[in-house]
């Protein structure tokens, strides 16, 4: 199995917009993210996110034709061990458009078992890939806006 994992772009400040929608940066920023998932076919078939409008508005963005869906326990502070027994069962591919700190404590609890036990380096924008093997998971692959959108 496969386990995309996005932070969502770059987002309005609270102060701004309290329900903190992208910003014209974030939706670049989501578009060159799309495109480069795209050319390495590395978008699952299936796309959740937490529902916040940041969220869900990468998620759109992200999931090329296919359904993005709103799930409960992806908020920033939820417990991440419901979802990662969920993932222990899954058999099929999936992206979770979700916040920090929660994909930071996810990864980290997928990778190592703890979700204190190390810091992924996640920012608004950023993709990680995780490859569910025999021994566990695995760290695959990881972009941050800044390596497709320079030019």
């Amino acid at each position: 199995m496969q386990l995309v994992l996005v932070q969502h772009g770059q987002a309005v400040p609270k102060d701004q917009d309290p329900s903190r929608p992208l910003t014209d940066t974030g939706r670049r920023d989501a578009d060159a993210l799309a495109s480069f998932l795209g050319r390495a076919e590395a978008v699952p078939p299936t796309v959740w996110h937490s529902g916040k409008p940041r969220a869900r508005q990468t998620a759109e963005t992200l999931s090329v034709g296919n359904a993005a869906a709103a799930r409960d326990g992806l908020g920033p502070s939820d417990d991440v061990e419901p979802v990662a027994a969920e993932l222990a069962e899954r058999q099929s591919d999936l992206m979770i458009v979700g916040h920090q700190p929660f994909l930071g404590r996810l990864a980290s609890r997928l990778l190592t078992g703890d979700p204190a036990g190390m810091t992924v380096a996640f920012e608004p924008g950023s993709a990680v890939g995780l490859d569910r093997t025999d021994e566990g998971w695995a760290l695959a692959w990881m972009v941050r806006p800044g390596l497709f959108t320079r030019g």
